[in-house]
């Protein structure tokens, strides 16, 4: 199962949340997206929550260059 260090991704206001309640929250509950890079993201992308940023085609399409980048070392 995989597991990840809630403190160290998401701002202070959320890291005691439910999964479901991050995965609605704005995409600047993630440490490091401020106010404005979500107000970007929804105009570049209609990105509007966290799930809305993971379920994002080209972050998931740049992951899987990554893996497979990572993968040909």
């Amino acid at each position: 199962m995989a597991s990840i260090d809630l403190d160290k991704v998401l701002d202070k206001a959320w890291a005691d949340r439910s999964l479901a309640e991050i995965m609605e929250a704005p995409a600047a509950a993630l440490k490091g997206v401020s106010e404005r890079d979500g107000e970007l993201l929804e105009e570049a992308f209609g990105v509007k929550t966290v799930a809305d940023l993971a379920e994002l085609k080209y972050v998931r399409w740049a992951q899987a260059l990554g893996a497979l980048a990572a993968a040909a070392k």
